[in-house]
C-alpha cells in the first residue's frame, strides 16, 4: 500500500510558502522516511529557485481562489495578505498514495510520531488536542469552533487512508467549502476567512450525526504550537530555540523543545530559519 505526505504550498507577496514546504519535505524524509508531493500554483517559481528536487512528485493546480488574513510576526509586526487555502477538499482526488498525511508546511517535523499513523485501523485522524508553549493563553477558540460547539480539529495535520466512507467526507468538506455562507451562518462563525479548521470540524460533525461520536480519531502524540506572537529564533537539527510572548504582552521569554514536532504559526520567524539553515 503506497504512503506518502502531501504539502500545499502557495505563495503570496510575503509568505513564502514553497520554500517552507521544500525545507519540510526534507525533514520528512529524515525523520518519517517518506515521500513527498507538492500541490502549487508556483510552477516557474519553483523553476526559478531550482526547488523540484526537493519533492518526489509536484502537482499543478489553478490559482486558488482566495481570502486574505492577518499575518503576525511577533509583537513588531504585522500584515493583510492572501491567503490560498482552497485546496485541502481536493487532496482526495489528488493524492498519489492510498494512504496520505497532509501536512501544513509551518508543522516542522522533528521526529517520527506520525509513522504511527500508517499502523491504525482508523482511515480517518486529524488532533482535537493541541499543547500551546507559552502555557499561559486561553485556548478555548482551539476546543469549539465557537461557543455553541461543534468540537475544533486540527486540519494542520490529516492522515486518511482511501475507502468510500473517507472519499464522502472529503467530498462534504467540498460542498462546505462551496457552500461557506450557509455554513458559516449555520454554525455561527463570526470571522468571514474560510478556515479549513472549521470546514473539517463541521464535516466530521456531521458524519458523526450531530454529535461528538468517534468517526475521526485522534493523531498520535501530542500536536504542539506557538502563535504569531511568538518568534522561532532558530532550528538546529531537532532542537527548538523561541522567543515566547508573556503573559502581560510586553516583551518575550525563551523556551526551547527539542525532539518534538512543532507547529509554527508565524511564517515570518520560519523563513528567517530556513534562509539560515
Amino acid at each position: 500500500m503506497t504512503r506518502g505526505v502531501i504539502l500545499i504550498a502557495k505563495n503570496n507577496r510575503e509568505i513564502d510558502y514553497v520554500k517552507q514546504a521544500a525545507f519540510l519535505s526534507s525533514r520528512v524524509k529524515k525523520y518519517l522516511g517518506l515521500p513527498t508531493t507538492l500541490i502549487t500554483d508556483s510552477s516557474d517559481y519553483l523553476k526559478k529557485n531550482s526547488l523540484e528536487e526537493s519533492f518526489d512528485n509536484i502537482i499543478i493546480t489553478k490559482n486558488s481562489e482566495h481570502t486574505v488574513k492577518k499575518y503576525r510576526d511577533g509583537l513588531i509586526y504585522q500584515n493583510t495578505l492572501d491567503f490560498k487555502n482552497t485546496d485541502r477538499s481536493s487532496v482526495y482526488s489528488l493524492t498519489p498514495y492510498e494512504e496520505t498525511l497532509i501536512l501544513d508546511t509551518d508543522l516542522i517535523v522533528s521526529d517520527n510520531t506520525l509513522n504511527n499513523c500508517f499502523d491504525q485501523r482508523s482511515d480517518l485522524m486529524m488532533y482535537s488536542n493541541a499543547f500551546e508553549l507559552s502555557g499561559w493563553r486561553d485556548t478555548s477558540e482551539f476546543k469549539y469552533i465557537t461557543d455553541v460547539g461543534p468540537k475544533f480539529y486540527w486540519a494542520t495535520a490529516v492522515f486518511f487512508r482511501k475507502s468510500p466512507v473517507i472519499e464522502i467526507f472529503f467530498n462534504l468538506v467540498t460542498h462546505i467549502q462551496e457552500n461557506w455562507p450557509h455554513y458559516r451562518k449555520l454554525y455561527q462563525i463570526v470571522s468571514p476567512v474560510f478556515r479549513n479548521d472549521f470546514a473539517f470540524s463541521i464535516a466530521v460533525h456531521i458524519m458523526n450525526g450531530y454529535t461528538n461520536d468517534e468517526f475521526v480519531k485522534e493523531m498520535p502524540g501530542t500536536l504542539y504550537y506557538t502563535t504569531d506572537r511568538d518568534e522561532l529564533i532558530s532550528l538546529k537539527d531537532d532542537e527548538f530555540l523561541f522567543i515566547l510572548e508573556k503573559e502581560d504582552q510586553s516583551n518575550y521569554f525563551m523556551s526551547k523543545i527539542k525532539g518534538k514536532t512543532v507547529h509554527v504559526m508565524n511564517k515570518y520567524s520560519l523563513g528567517r530559519v530556513i534562509n539560515d539553515n
